[in-house]
């Protein structure tokens, strides 16, 4: 009787235990997948204009504020309750379907959330620049409450059901390769395409106009960041570490490869989008190998307990290598304005994982797998037709629930921001903020100025008089000097060295004899014909204008086109404010 009282408690420790394993490993990696939200964050504001940065912060996250709410309020139930009737359970509470410890269940619900919000926040990056942020936020809440819900209810949840419909047929998504990230990418697409492309994107004649984001700093730390987020979000699917049943290792036995095929993904995607950018247009595009990382990080997803590292770096490099064909496609072909590329990294990528995985999957019936896992060299057919059911399925649903809610926003007329709105940019419109204040502001070096080692070319006292001297009586001319940015410095100490008057400067951008430049934003070349360059003004009366002239020109000539101008203007009059003098006396 002792023995048993005494195994009991022993058991009861060891459940404890497991429970809190359990507990501390699902809270972790849930943390992870929030911190998701700053990588979100960080790519797409730096894809779109400086104009739009603060609107695309805001969407980011609004996107937690209300989808979090809505989703434990109203989406987890739905998913549920969905998930029942279409499994033909009897249903049972959201909180009771893992038969776990209570403070387990709420952390599972927040697992499920974080898992809800990263479809959602996707679609921001597709409707950038020209989506009211009330229409943005209400699809928020319809995709929390509902789209989403629905489409996990068919794949993950059925409490008193055998089996999630899509599941029980078959269909495989370990970590959301559809369910989160081809939601997001679907709706994304159908946004943008019901909502439109941005103002001037593309011409009458059908030609497209390349509008490049403001910041690949911000995009690339912003795809660092959800590289390293991603690990909670695949590793962390696995969340069960200790089966409490019989106290082995649970899902969590799988951890090792899920961590492998990750990683892989992760870097073949990025091989992937650069072999095909290089081939494309002869060079490795940034953006597209930033974007290539997270296709192959989501062509893994879905399958990522399924597959071996070989799949892992074959599915990687085919989901990364898509990536561009699928964005050229998307927007010069259909002509959807989908600006952040979120069809073609979640999208496309998603889909291509799911439907491919049997070629490499862990379980035998495979091309490659006996490589890894002692597999034999077959293909199953029957393994190919749930993943492309619920594809299908899925794509579908999303699709029309998508359009319908913003076909809704755009028949009254609320969908977008007027003309003037969008083309003062969102961050004023929609916020009344300026991200970059000072952002295209003079920004000149404070150099070549007063030092006790100038030595005049006359011979006079080497400080500059703020007014320019005494008169010798000469009329009043402004000498108007356009230079490159760097020679600033040069002409500013041979100034002077000449005894010349203030100047002012002003940051300007314009084109004359230097040839056009060629950029490239996401493998797409565009025009950059209008050059910085900096403004001298220079108002002369006791130092003759043509010594002005040289000194600059001495100090501004490289010898190469786009050294710049000098034009020597007359001058009516001057008004010295401080004193009130006039005329030459003012200068």
């Amino acid at each position: 009787m002792v023995e048993s009282v005494v195994l009991q408690a022993e058991m009861g420790d060891l459940e404890s235990l497991a429970t809190g394993l359990n507990l501390v490993w699902m809270l972790t990696v849930t943390f992870l997948i929030f911190f998701m939200h700053a990588g979100f964050a960080m790519l797409e504001a730096g894809q779109v204009r400086s104009k739009n940065v603060a609107n695309q912060l805001t969407k980011n996250m609004l996107t937690w504020a209300v989808g979090i709410l809505v989703f434990v309020v109203i989406g987890m139930g739905i998913a549920n309750n969905v998930g029942t009737i279409l499994g033909g359970g009897s249903g049972s509470s959201p909180l009771t379907q893992f038969g776990l410890d209570p403070s387990v269940e709420m952390a599972e619900l927040l697992f499920s959330a974080v898992f809800a919000m990263t479809a959602a926040t996707i679609v921001s990056g597709a409707v950038a620049g020209r989506a009211k942020l009330r229409a943005y936020v209400a699809y928020t809440f319809l995709l929390a409450a509902v789209i989403y819900p629905v489409v996990a209810a068919m794949v993950w949840y059925a409490p008193g059901a055998d089996a999630p419909i899509l599941d029980s047929l078959g269909f495989a998504d370990f970590a959301g390769g559809m369910v989160v990230h081809g939601v997001g990418g679907v709706a994304g697409l159908t946004a943008a395409w019901i909502i439109g492309a941005r103002m001037d994107k593309y011409g009458d004649d059908g030609s497209v106009n390349i509008i490049p984001g403001h910041s690949l700093t911000f995009a690339v730390l912003g795809t660092l960041i959800l590289c390293f987020g991603w690990f909670g979000f695949n590793v962390g699917t696995a969340a069960l570490v200790i089966d409490t049943g019989e106290f082995v290792l649970g899902d969590f036995a799988i951890v090792g490869r899920v961590a492998i095929v990750t990683a892989l993904g992760m870097g073949l995607g990025a091989l992937g989008a650069s072999t095909v950018s290089l081939a494309m247009n002869g060079k490795v595009d940034t953006l597209y190998v930033a974007n290539g990382m997270l296709a192959g990080l989501v062509g893994v997803t879905g399958p990522t307990d399924l597959i071996t590292p070989v799949g892992a770096i074959a599915i990687g490099f085919l989901a990364g290598a898509q990536l561009p064909l699928v964005f050229k496609l998307v927007d010069e072909k259909l002509k959807i304005d989908d600006v952040c590329a979120v069809f073609p990294v979640h999208g496309t990528a998603g889909m291509l994982g799911l439907l491919i995985y049997p070629l490499w999957s862990v379980e035998g019936t495979v091309i490659g797998g006996g490589l890894v896992s002692g597999g034999i060299l077959s293909i199953e057919a029957s393994a190919f037709a749930p993943q492309i059911l619920g594809v299908a399925a899925i794509t579908i649903w999303t699709v029309v629930a998508t359009a319908a809610v913003w076909g809704a926003f755009k028949l009254i007329g609320q969908a977008r921001v007027t003309p003037d709105h969008e083309r003062d940019g969102l961050d004023l419109a929609e916020h009344g903020v300026d991200t970059y204040p000072e952002f295209g502001q003079p920004d000149v070096a404070a150099d070549g100025g007063h030092s006790s080692s100038i030595t005049r070319t006359d011979g006079g006292d080497p400080s500059l008089r703020s007014d320019g001297g005494t008169t010798d009586g000469s009329e009043i001319e402004l000498v108007t000097a356009i230079i490159r940015p760097d020679r600033l410095g040069a002409v500013k100490q041979s100034l002077a060295e000449v005894g010349a008057p203030s100047l002012t400067v002003t940051n300007v951008s314009g084109r004359g004899s230097q040839p056009a430049k060629r950029g490239q934003w996401r493998g797409e070349e565009y025009t950059v014909d209008l050059h910085q360059k900096v403004k001298i003004e220079c108002a002369v009366a006791d130092i003759p204008a043509d010594e002005v002239v040289d000194a600059i020109a001495d100090a501004a000539n490289t010898g190469e086109p786009g050294d710049g101008k000098i034009f020597v203007l007359p001058v009516a009059d001057a008004y010295q404010v401080r004193t009130g003098k006039t005329g030459t006396e003012a200068v």
